[in-house]
């Protein structure tokens, strides 16, 4: 049965007389206490909060003087208590609550500030599991939610860069906190203990090796308003959830524009899929549109590996993002800047390579010291209507792979490392899809089609058009291998590869036809290994 709210008319303006302070990051207390103080705010502190408080010269009464009982089980307990949430829940304006108080001696409690215990940067830091529970704050949640669900008499205050905006809101209202302000603060309180609950949640399931639990939360830190979302008339914000992964979301930002929507989209496909090649064995360049790799190669050097991998698609690379899997140079950063790109982002840049990027000054440049590591485990969010699908990050790396030859030929050793490479590179390819690679390079790239066959025909037709666009003679395709992130369901994809000069392929395999498919192979002279990993990517 639904708790039925008493009729209490809610007062636009509020005093301020009492202020509860109880916060792990201190940034900016002394100052917010302070200038409290001087506004006449009696202050009740607790714990590290109340030490720095009185070393600063405030006057301030412990937490134990209202509780009127000691902090114990190691601070565990120090704040759940009737003198602490009656101040903090109790309708001033209802004569029941108000008896209450006044029969138990309770006095209310005007504002409070606290922030949590960090438990998301601890676990991020590999944390062990009895340091994860013990960083799992109890009493900061109990009143943030409290106050914030008394908003209407109470101002609750997690933020510290919201403390300049609570002292101005007082100082303009006769010290009295107005309805508004109180509003917007418990929106982002009860957003923060929803993030925070989603983090320990989410984190005590990885724990456990709980896939599925049977509830799930996801939640994240407003890291910037975005202008629109992928069109105009959308609406969109960056969220980061605090997972310790490097990319777009941990990247530092050196020079340029603001990222938008889509950028900020893009260049995580980019960087998700340059983290794939070891930088100990090889220089990597990938260039993504629309999510998608148009280019991706491996070179002696990143220069090498970027012109190849440009070679492959210069068409739709104009306006591309492109990620590298070592420190950008200078020799890298003066080919790159000879076409418009939208975002580079790397592990590092050296000096001389910010300069080159520097003369472009809408070019975002981001660094992220170091990449991502494509084996580790993490959560895939995508929304549906009236729903959310989770799924574990796809993880899996070709290198781990037990690679079965079940052509009559073999692949000889460099079709078997170009193999590897267009396997690496079809997992990030929108599904159904085809990569045509050669010497270290993508020479085709099939994305997003309905059909495998059209897949392979499109890659076919754009290896075509950077064939003619690099005045070659003979078509880009002819001796490459090919990748397909599914097994073929039929003989035709693999004959449309062959036609267009593939003499390798790798796929997934697990369709009824098979045996079909590699009938097909042998009598095309194909060389073919099944990795029993797919990698759709929808």
């Amino acid at each position: 049965m639904a708790i039925v709210s008493k009729a209490v008319p809610v007062p636009e303006l509020v005093p301020v007389k009492r202020a509860l302070l109880s916060v792990f990051d201190k940034t900016g207390l002394v100052p917010f206490a302070k200038a409290l103080s001087e506004r006449g705010v009696e202050l009740v502190s607790t714990g590290g909060s109340y030490k720095a408080l009185k070393e600063a010269g405030l006057t301030v009464l412990d937490i134990s003087e209202v509780t009127h009982f000691p902090e114990i089980m190691d601070g565990r307990v120090k704040t759940l208590h009737p003198n602490v949430h009656g101040g903090l829940l109790a309708i001033r304006d209802d004569a029941d609550h108000a008896a209450a108080m006044s029969a138990h001696g309770i006095t209310g409690i005007d504002l409070f500030c606290g922030n949590l215990y960090p438990f998301e940067e601890v676990v991020a830091s590999g944390a062990d599991y009895a340091t994860g529970i013990e960083n799992i704050d109890i009493g900061g949640p109990a009143m943030t939610r409290a106050a914030a669900k008394n908003h209407a008499y109470v101002t609750v205050v997690t933020d510290p860069a919201d403390y300049d905006t609570v002292i101005g809101e007082l100082d303009a209202n006769g010290g009295q906190s107005p309805i508004a302000l109180r509003k917007e603060l418990a929106l982002k309180a009860f957003a923060r203990t929803a993030a925070y609950d989603a983090a320990v949640s989410n984190w005590l399931a990885d724990q456990l090796n709980e896939a599925t639990p049977s509830h799930r939360a996801v939640g994240g830190q407003l890291a910037e308003v975005m202008r629109y979302g992928e069109n105009p008339h959308q609406t969109a914000g960056f969220y980061k959830t605090g997972e310790n992964r490097p990319g777009v979301a941990t990247a530092t930002q050196l020079q340029g524009k603001t990222l938008s929507y889509n950028n900020i989209n893009d260049t995580d496909a980019a960087f998700e899929l340059v983290s794939e090649f070891d930088p100990e064995r090889t220089s990597a360049v990938a260039i993504i549109k629309h999510a998608n790799p148009c280019g991706v190669a491996e070179g002696a050097s990143l220069r090498e590996a970027y012109e190849k991998a440009l070679r492959c698609d210069p068409v739709s690379a104009f306006g591309g993002i492109v990620a590298l899997n070592q420190k950008l140079d200078a020799a890298a950063a003066e080919e790159i800047v000879k076409i418009f790109t939208e975002v580079i982002i790397a592990p590092d840049a050296d000096d001389a390579a910010k300069e080159i990027i520097a003369a472009k000054k809408n070019l975002r440049l981001l660094v992220t010291g170091g990449l991502a590591d494509a084996r580790a485990k993490g959560l895939f969010v995508k929304s549906v209507a009236g729903g959310l699908l989770v799924q574990s990050r796809d993880n899996g790396v070709v290198d781990d792979l037990d690679l079965k030859v079940v052509t009559k030929r073999a692949p000889s050793d460099q079709e078997l490392a170009d193999l590897k490479f267009a396997f690496r590179v079809a997992k990030h390819v929108k599904s159904n899809a085809i990569v045509y690679a050669k010497d270290g390079a993508t020479v085709g790239v099939g994305a997003g089609q309905m059909s495998r066959v059209d897949s392979a025909r499109i890659a076919a037709r754009k290896a075509l058009d950077a064939t003619e666009a690099a005045s070659l003679k003979e078509p880009l395709t002819k001796g490459c291998v090919v990748a397909s992130d599914a097994f073929f369901p039929f003989a035709d994809g693999l004959l449309s590869a062959a036609e267009a000069g593939a003499t390798a392929v790798i796929q997934p395999g697990g369709s009824m036809r098979d045996e079909d498919v590699i009938a097909a192979a042998d009598d095309a002279g194909l060389a073919m290994v099944m990795t029993g990993m797919r990698h759709f990517r929808h």
